[in-house]
């Protein structure tokens, strides 16, 4: 009888040992998972019930969690999952990846879109054009340039080679630009 009761109160600590665990985790990184949810979904309301979708999935999934991982980059791999599975429920045809292979690559003689993006990081313009490039480049862009993940996190979060990471990285930039560029003359040579 003793060790039923001793196995209750036992049972009761490793619960609250997990929930402690979990909030370590995975609370610290609320705004990222916000943030990314926000730019995938482009809008405030269902990025907030796709990042509570996400909690929901991480703590029911904890278990699985190996611990000295990357809480971070574990967390932001179940908020993007969620948000492409919602995305492909419900608009199928903003995740379809238009791939223009004869568009020039004007990134090597103009000015690095990066640096725009970085500069104009609140502006409207930005905002707009990000959200008006294609799902993939959009992620993928959001994990690099807000998140400051590396390839390797991304290509992880993702689940895609390290080679996609990096041609949708340059592929999303040159979106970026061409659409900034439309939208701020004054920065055409």
């Amino acid at each position: 009888m003793w060790k039923d009761h001793g196995n209750k109160f036992e049972e009761q600590s490793v619960v609250r040992d997990s929930r402690g665990r979990f909030e370590e985790t995975v609370v610290p990184y609320l705004s990222a998972a916000y943030n990314l949810a926000r730019w995938l979904m482009r809008n405030e309301q269902d990025a907030e019930d796709m990042v509570q979708e996400s909690y929901l999935r991480a703590l029911r999934s904890f278990h699985t969690f190996q611990a000295g991982r990357d809480g971070r980059a574990w967390l932001l791999t179940i908020v993007r999952n969620t948000c492409h599975t919602w995305m492909l429920q419900n608009r199928p045809r903003e995740l379809h990846l238009p791939l223009d292979e004869n568009t020039q690559d004007v990134l090597a003689t103009l000015s690095n879109p990066e640096t725009a993006l970085i500069e104009k990081k609140n502006s409207q313009a930005v905002r707009e054009a990000l959200e008006s490039i294609p799902f993939e480049y959009r992620e993928v862009l959001i994990l690099r340039e807000w998140e400051e993940l590396s390839y390797k996190e991304i290509a992880q979060i993702v689940n895609i080679p390290l080679g996609t990471v990096m041609s949708r990285l340059s592929r999303g930039r040159r979106e970026l630009y061409h659409r900034l560029r439309a939208v701020t003359p004054e920065a055409q040579p």
